[in-house]
């Protein structure tokens, strides 16, 4: 097969899932789903490419550009006053921190114990919001079920994308829309294009160059942490950033959507009804014990109920910042809170369960040397 006919191939692919995906978002529209343009693609490209089997493709480099674009618009929230008073929530921010993992280590015990899964596969299942960096632990960790977390922290992600946006929109939840007296959040109401024309250059360029950059050193989710904190620093140095046009950060909820959509594959599973059975169980556990702790949240911090939820749901950064950004919650402090957690997975979290599974190896190989 010839170069030309594998791109026009893998160009049909692409417009495939394009098209799938702008049907799924225009028929959420219709039926005034919650973020439609994030999770009517998601649906669609999930359903779509797990019944016509390989007949979808998603090039990385688009999915990048869609979390340059959220990465971005989280930067603009990150005022110095913001970051400032996100300073001074430190504690606070490792205190949630750390009773979310503490709630996914209770939900893997009782996941292994239930389902017969080891303790291992099960918490590297269970840990939020480190899908890449779970998986790649994952592989490179002796007696680990790779496809087992992988499905796991996929159909994680899906579900707190799905049924977080269901909460936030019900009536649980009261107004979303109330002023914030913890931070002030930087308006981020969509913009006109011809007022992007003042200072769009210099951020744009900013963003690529981080996400670049941030990418070639390794840094956790690069094409969005990297704009986000590229965008931080320009505003701390005095440059307003405009606010993006509406079209444009649905566009970015499409190149997200379709990708995650895309990362669900049923078919590769063995025990797939157990499998899949667990992982959803696991996530609804950790769901509600995510919004008990938002509840606690509010007793510590002066929120709204959606604010305080958005921090600490166990889903990406990118997912609960487009959320965030959709119902006018405190952006600041949902990125602040999301991205301490983010930090804590990707460079404290690896490190600490090596030690916890070298522990556990050596206690159980001493137990075997006295029997």
């Amino acid at each position: 097969m010839d170069r030309k006919t594998i791109t026009i191939k893998k160009t049909v692919k692409l417009v495939v899932a394009l098209m799938t995906a702008l049907l799924g978002g225009c028929l959420f529209k219709l039926l005034h789903i919650p973020i439609p343009w994030l999770l009517g693609p998601m649906i669609a490209v999930l359903i779509g490419s797990n019944v016509f089997k390989d007949r979808y493709a998603w090039p990385t480099p688009i999915r990048s550009a869609g979390l340059v674009i959220v990465g971005y618009t989280i930067g603009l929230s990150m005022t110095a006053t913001a970051l400032h008073e996100m300073a001074i929530q430190l504690p606070s921010m490792l205190l949630m921190t750390l009773l979310l993992m503490l709630l996914c280590v209770v939900l893997a015990f009782l996941v292994s114990k239930l389902s017969g899964i080891n303790f291992k596969t099960a918490l590297l299942g269970s840990i939020p919001g480190g899908l890449t960096q779970m998986v790649i632990m994952a592989a490179e960790t002796e007696g680990i079920n790779l496809t087992i977390v992988t499905v796991t922290q996929v159909i994680r992600l899906i579900m707190i994308v799905v049924c977080v946006p269901l909460l936030v929109f019900s009536p649980i939840l009261g107004n979303h829309k109330a002023a914030e007296t913890s931070i002030t959040a930087i308006t981020t109401s969509s913009a006109s294009w011809s007022e992007l024309l003042s200072n769009i250059i210099v951020f744009a360029a900013v963003s690529i160059c981080c996400a670049l950059l941030g990418n070639k050193i390794k840094f956790p989710t690069a094409f969005l942490l990297g704009p986000a904190l590229g965008t931080a620093v320009v505003q701390f140095l005095g440059l307003q950033g405009p606010a993006l046009p509406t079209g444009l950060i649905h566009a970015a909820q499409i190149m997200i959507g379709i990708n995650v959509g895309l990362m669900l594959k049923p078919g590769q599973l063995s025990h797939k009804l157990q499998t899949i059975s667990l992982a959803i169980g696991s996530s609804v556990l950790l769901l509600i014990g995510s919004f008990g702790l938002s509840l606690f949240f509010m007793k510590l911090q002066p929120i709204s109920k959606s604010t305080a939820l958005l921090s600490l749901a166990p889903g990406g950064m990118d997912q609960m910042g487009i959320i965030a950004h959709e119902i006018g919650a405190n952006l600041s402090i949902v990125a602040g809170y999301q991205l301490f957690r983010t930090f804590f997975i990707f460079f404290a979290v690896p490190p600490i369960l090596r030690m916890l599974f070298k522990y556990s190896s050596a206690k159980r190989a001493w137990r075997n040397s006295q029997s």
